[in-house]
């Protein structure tokens, strides 16, 4: 069975700011990691991010929503994946607040 992982990363950036570090964040993803991933695909709505990220022959979906104070992510993991939900979790969390720290 497939799982969501939902996660709400507050930040105390423009959304112009977070958007653009999210977007330098998978610029760099697509040419540190690209023997990894199969595919990475992303479209950019506004402030609304989808995600098609090919890995392990996997397909996982998802999208961020980058608000005033804060930026909503939800993962699709297939079942796969799913059973690495809670190891996955802190990870990507680590990597946001990383990415949207004050600087």
């Amino acid at each position: 069975m497939s799982r969501t992982i939902s996660l709400t990363i507050p930040h105390r950036l423009t959304q112009d700011e977070v958007r653009s570090r999210i977007q330098k964040g998978i610029t760099d993803a697509q040419r540190d990691h690209a023997g990894k991933f199969s595919k990475l695909e992303h479209n950019w709505t506004a402030n609304h991010l989808d995600f098609d990220v090919g890995i392990l022959g996997q397909s996982v979906t998802g999208a961020a929503d980058v608000n005033a104070s804060d930026v909503v992510v939800h993962i699709n993991l297939p079942w796969m994946l799913a059973a690495f939900a809670d190891k996955i979790r802190p990870q990507i969390k680590a990597q946001a607040d990383k990415l949207l720290a004050d600087k």
